[in-house]
């Protein structure tokens, strides 16, 4: 055990100099994480303002945010060869420049092929300079290495910036223009970089460890399969799924890309992503759970804007101000899972009856309180209880993927898999299948009450539009409240099978030492070479 972890001197980043105080350092690399956090390249918060100002679909703007979670996804697999292979400052930098490329490009371009690669590039890159950043100070934030310490600390920070970065960008383009959001975010990843070039020291001492081994072409298969199935869910509704021959064409490019990524795996000595990775019993569970949780869930996507929008007459800013309940919600799940899982090391099962528990109040609240009379402070439960459910499930299955007894180097192709299902899939195929629902389930709603709207003898005389809009918007109100009801009995049965079906097992989730991890990585690399 002593390998892994043991008593720490005084923290310091031995990469900045003597004249920054040691207590500032840390601080100065949450700086450049909150700012590479931000750099989204397109802000999905402003779609209405790009469709409207450009010849792009909302579904445009949703696949080119998407694509950039693919790119962080991807990157995971790799992350630890490329801590080893640049400095700090170096990473830093090259990061830096991309992220800046990559906001000027999506404030400028109406084409599509350009602005999805372009975000898949600015989130692989998002991630490297992420994980420069969170590994450098990680030891100030747990000495011992608890990785359930240290993931409190990453959804804090991501899931709090993804809220605020939508705030953020729906004022910006209400007071001036969407394209502003991407000039602000140009000037802080400059004044990064600037920042980076005057108190990050040049690393001297090369690394030695070459970027040699890495099966680059399984990289570019699984991210094909990733974005074809972010395309699929994404237009799946606008294209009539395999009714059209561009949803059936990406289902048939997805389903070679993991064939061939399958079959070389079963000759490669070091795929991209292993069998070891997908068949491990914590990733399988994980993925169950992010499945089924986050289509529970999907309804923040599907249902949220057009109650708030169609029903409640909301426009942007004040759908946007809602994003503050989600805030605090996030803080406070946070918070009570550093205490109680990292801490106390409360049980999984314990922690995701929790999470899973507040789902069912977020459902449930909806389910009762769906009216046409709503005021916006009522929200404020069901939003904070999304909130904190959703970051407890991702800090806990993340942690247990840690606790999976696999060898480290499937840790690093786990959590991609892990950061597909749970960032990517759980944020398209889950609104995807709940939109699906809701279109028949309006379709089925609104010709019951335009019979019986059409019968009653004061409506009929009513104009056609009036009463085709009467029509469609209790239509809506009767079919998100149908939907509510069957998916809070869905959660509810979800509840009951893991207050039965858990084991008792606690977090014991503790990262090697980085020269461990060296040791491990300059091995890996010497074999590959000798392969």
């Amino acid at each position: 055990m002593a390998d892994w972890h043991g008593p720490q001197g005084p923290f310091d980043i031995p990469d900045v100099p003597d004249f920054v105080p040691r207590r500032l350092k840390p601080w100065l690399f949450i700086l450049f994480v909150l700012i590479v956090q931000f750099s989204g390249g397109v802000y999905m918060a402003a779609a209405s303002d790009m469709v409207g100002t450009t010849a792009l679909m909302q579904q445009d703007i949703l696949m080119a945010g998407y694509a950039s979670l693919v790119g962080m996804s991807i990157n995971f697999a790799v992350m630890f060869r490329l801590k080893f292979r640049f400095s700090s400052r170096v990473g830093l930098l090259m990061c830096g420049t991309v992220l800046i490329a990559a906001n000027l490009i999506c404030a400028s371009t109406d084409s599509v092929p350009l602005l999805v690669a372009t975000c898949f590039v600015a989130g692989w890159f998002r991630m490297w300079a992420t994980f420069i950043c969170n590994s450098t100070i990680q030891l100030w934030l747990t000495p011992v290495r608890d990785m359930a310490i240290f993931f409190c600390y990453v959804y804090l920070v991501v899931d709090g910036v993804i809220q605020l970065s939508g705030i953020f960008t729906v004022y910006t383009a209400f007071f001036w223009q969407w394209e502003y959001m991407q000039w602000i975010m140009v000037g802080l990843l400059v004044l990064m970089m600037v920042m980076v070039l005057l108190l990050v020291r040049p690393r001297h001492d090369p690394l030695h460890i070459p970027l040699l081994g890495i099966d680059w072409i399984g990289a570019g298969l699984w991210s094909v399969f990733m974005l074809c199935f972010t395309f699929v869910c994404v237009y799946g509704n606008y294209y009539d799924w395999w009714e059209a021959e561009e949803i059936t064409g990406a289902t048939i490019i997805g389903l070679a890309c993991v064939a061939i990524n399958l079959w070389r795996a079963t000759f490669l000595h070091h795929p991209y992503i292993s069998f070891t990775a997908l068949t491990n019993h914590n990733v399988l569970r994980a993925t169950l759970i992010y499945l089924i949780f986050f289509t529970l869930l999907a309804t923040e996507h599907v249902f949220e804007h057009s109650y708030a929008t169609a029903i409640l007459g909301y426009d942007e800013t004040n759908m946007i101000d809602l994003n503050w309940y989600v805030l605090a919600g996030i803080l406070v799940g946070c918070g009570f899972t550093y205490v109680t899982f990292a801490l106390r090391r409360w049980r999984y099962r314990t922690m995701t009856a929790i999470g899973f528990a507040l789902a069912a109040v977020y459902l449930a609240y909806f389910y009762f309180l769906l009216d046409y009379g709503v005021e916006k402070e009522m929200l404020f439960i069901p939003l904070f209880a999304r909130g904190a459910a959703s970051v407890i499930i991702s800090i806990v299955f993340l942690t247990s993927i840690l606790q999976g007894g696999m060898h480290f180097f499937v840790f690093p192709q786990a959590l991609t898999v892990n950061g597909f299902t749970g960032a990517v899939m759980g944020a398209t195929l889950g609104p995807a299948i709940i939109g699906e629902w809701l279109s028949h389930t309006v379709a089925r709603n609104a010709s019951q009450i335009g019979s019986v709207f059409t019968d009653f003898n004061p409506a009929s005389h009513m104009p056609l539009g009036q009463l085709y809009g009467m029509v469609q918007v209790q239509a809506l109100a009767v079919s998100i409240k149908e939907i509510y009801g069957w998916l809070l009995i869905a959660a509810l049965t979800a509840l009951l099978v893991i207050l039965l079906g858990f084991g008792p097992v606690r977090p014991t989730a503790i990262l090697p030492k980085w020269r461990t991890i060296r040791r491990l990585l300059r091995h890996e690399a010497r074999t590959s070479t000798a392969d």
